[in-house]
């Protein structure tokens, strides 16, 4: 299962504003989603950290974080 990153989460929360030439947003609004994008980023640097030592370290010492990465958000 894959999961959306912080920065997906953004782009399509952005582009709900208007396509890629031209879009109308305000700053209060655009301050509220990086401010969200910023916590879901937050905790899911947590969750990669709390993966990676209590479970690949123990369970699976070689996997990268690059295996992490493509298989949560992959």
């Amino acid at each position: 299962m894959t999961h959306q990153t912080a920065l997906d989460r953004l782009k399509k929360e952005l582009e709900s504003y208007g396509d890629s030439q031209f879009m109308i947003i305000d700053w209060h609004a655009l301050n509220g989603m990086f401010e969200k994008s910023k916590e879901m980023e937050k905790n899911q640097i947590s969750e990669a950290y709390r993966s990676g030592v209590e479970d690949d370290v123990i369970w699976n010492p070689l996997r990268t974080g690059e295996m992490y990465y493509n298989d949560t958000f992959g």
